[in-house]
């Protein structure tokens, strides 16, 4: 049986981060895929699919969601690890009805919780534009991240909300902080459910 965690938060909310370090002190458990990750991973490929998925990411845009649900899917049964925590996914309601029927449908696969990193627009805005590394951070693509991320917000929350599945860890404290937080959830979450 395959555990699954979803980190979702805005970008520059350091959800990334915080999955990789935690994913790296337990790495005998724990595997940690980042959407953007497993997407980037198949552009440098150089393959087909790879070229339609760069040129939506270049402009901000969601990759088509049959992509992003079979790259997901993949990297679950595939892994070698028990734990697997993906972060940045779901962004939108259809891919969160995507990954729904995905479960429904792979009953290996057991979605534990959905962890959301909250921070502020100001501090993401920040983060974000303060790292300036590449054409991905200029303001204009910021914004559309930032717009993509807040639309769905809601109704994502709530449909997890009600599953009793929503676990909200507060993004604006240092990262140490944010990281034992969301290793101990994790780590409770497995030993309760093991």
């Amino acid at each position: 049986m395959k555990k699954l965690f979803l980190i979702i938060g805005a970008p520059g909310s350091g959800k990334t981060t915080d999955a990789e370090i935690i994913a790296k002190k337990h790495s005998d458990l724990i595997a940690h895929y980042s959407t953007g990750d497993l997407l980037r991973e198949e552009v440098k490929k150089g393959t087909p699919l790879g070229a339609t998925i760069a040129s939506f990411i270049d402009n901000g845009q969601l990759v088509p969601l049959e992509i992003v649900m079979d790259t997901i899917k993949n990297a679950i049964l595939n892994s070698d690890k028990e734990v697997i925590i993906i972060d940045g996914f779901p962004r939108s309601v259809e891919q969160m009805e995507a990954l729904d029927k995905m479960l429904q449908e792979n009953p290996s696969i057991k979605l534990e919780a959905v962890i959301e990193v909250v921070v502020s627009e100001e501090t993401a805005r920040e983060r974000v534009l303060g790292r300036a590394r590449g054409a991905d951070d200029n303001v204009e693509v910021f914004n559309n991240r930032m717009k993509l991320y807040l639309e769905p917000l809601n109704q994502i929350e709530e449909f997890y909300e009600k599953k009793g599945l929503l676990k909200k860890i507060d993004g604006e404290r240092t990262i140490e902080e944010i990281v034992a937080d969301m290793e101990s959830f994790i780590l409770q979450k497995i030993d309760e459910n093991a």
